[in-house]
């Protein structure tokens, strides 16, 4: 039997432990993330009900002095990185694991142009979200029509679709399609975008050579080949 979160509820439903694989203690103010692997690791003896702090507040007469509730933006992207279902070709890193609003996503295409490649990007989710998308860059410099050289993303849900009902599970699979399926029609690199338009053969060709960290027309690319 699996252990659930007690009393956490996500749109009507219970997540269980074991299918998302780590759990979330609230310790004072902030979730803390705490990885283990669900198979071959215990549960823990006990776990913290996620509300035990509203009943701490009424406990005391209120809020603790000098202590900040999770703002709303927190309390979403704890959700949305609770519900993450990543793509076998995709994994998600937190550098500081108290810090959910910041995080990496590595994307290792396994087809397409970028195939045998690894690619870093940077979120971050600022106090606004979710009615303002994620700020997101790559993190290398590579030959993309949808990417500039200083990493910018040209994705819609982050620009002028982006609705609040949108997560960041929606953008990971946004990110991993742009490598699966370049888009010359809305570039930011003008110049990948008219190659790959009128030479797929060259443009294919080049995007190979940038990603084992060559030069092309005078611009040095980042090696991403795994």
């Amino acid at each position: 039997m699996p252990l659930l979160f007690p009393g956490f509820p996500l749109n009507g439903t219970l997540k269980t432990l074991n299918e998302i694989g780590f759990e979330y203690i609230l310790t004072t103010n902030k979730v803390k993330p705490v990885y283990y692997n669900p198979i071959t690791s215990p549960f823990p003896n006990k776990m913290l009900n996620l509300f035990s702090l509203n009943q701490e507040k009424k406990d005391n007469g209120g809020s603790r002095p000098g202590k900040k509730n999770a703002s709303a933006a927190q309390l979403r992207i704890t959700k949305d990185v609770n519900e993450l279902e990543l793509p076998r070709t995709c994994k998600v890193d937190f550098p500081n694991e108290d810090d959910l609003l910041n995080f990496k996503l590595k994307i290792n295409p396994d087809e397409g142009f970028y195939r045998h490649g690894q690619f870093t990007f940077s979120f971050k989710i600022g106090e606004q979200y979710p009615h303002e998308p994620p700020k997101v860059k790559c993190e290398q410099k590579i030959y993309h029509p949808n990417i500039d050289l200083e990493g910018n993303v040209c994705l819609n849900i982050l620009r002028e679709d982006w609705k609040p009902v949108l997560t960041i599970n929606s953008v990971v699979y946004g990110l991993q399609y742009l490598f699966l399926e370049p888009n010359p029609d809305d570039p930011l690199n003008k110049e990948a975008a008219v190659e790959l338009q009128g030479n797929r053969r060259l443009f294919e060709s080049n995007v190979q050579k940038t990603m084992k960290g060559g030069n092309l027309n005078g611009v040095y690319f980042d090696r991403v080949v795994r």
